[in-house]
């Protein structure tokens, strides 16, 4: 019976350890970082899912820039065949091989929806104009999924550097997780501009 005592004694102190000392933050803030990691995926994949009706309305213009379009297919290929799963979210270079090929599909559409300004019937094309519409609320949704991830990490991080929670860090092998990096930070308060005015 003492025995009984004893050992229960020993795990509610040890609950109260790991309570106090961040465990349960640790773990509330790593699913609270993939879960916004899975957004940023979602809406990514929005934006890929988008493409092939965009090319394919594009490519009924008769004399539309070839060498344009080809680099939106093959940008699309990239960011598509680059998969950041959430236990590769501590992998620093793996997250920036993604931000990459996300970027040059971000360029390539932008060059896209730039070069088309220059074809009337193209921008008069209601299936195009609809697109173009769908594309632009998808790099808004872009924007907002990114910068609820970078939070979410922000305060992972925070946690896992700070004392004493950095010992519990340790302890458990929690590591600071990477967050989205650019040259250019209004890159990541603005989406890309898709707006062309009108039709």
């Amino acid at each position: 019976m003492t025995m009984k005592i004893l050992h229960w004694g020993m795990a509610l102190i040890l609950a109260a350890t790991l309570s106090g000392c961040g465990y349960n933050d640790f773990q509330r803030l790593d699913e609270q970082s993939k879960s916004a990691w899975s957004e940023v995926l979602n809406q990514y994949q929005r934006r890929a899912d988008l493409v092939p009706n965009l090319v394919a309305t594009v490519k009924g213009e008769a004399n539309f820039e070839q060498e344009t379009l080809t680099r939106v297919i093959e940008a699309r290929a990239k960011a598509t065949s680059i998969q950041l799963t959430p236990q590769m979210l501590e992998d620093p270079q793996a997250m920036q091989r993604f931000q990459a090929a996300q970027g040059q599909l971000g360029s390539a559409l932008s060059r896209l929806l730039v070069v088309s300004e220059q074809y009337p019937t193209l921008k008069a094309n209601q299936a195009f104009g609809d697109l173009r519409v769908q594309l632009e609320g998808t790099e808004n949704r872009i924007t907002v999924a990114r910068n609820r991830y970078i939070q979410s990490v922000q305060e992972y991080n925070v946690l896992a550097r700070s004392f004493p929670s950095n010992l519990t860090a340790m302890v458990f092998g929690y590591h600071a997780k990477a967050g989205f990096t650019v040259a250019d930070e209004a890159a990541i308060s603005a989406p890309p501009k898709v707006d062309f005015g009108a039709k």
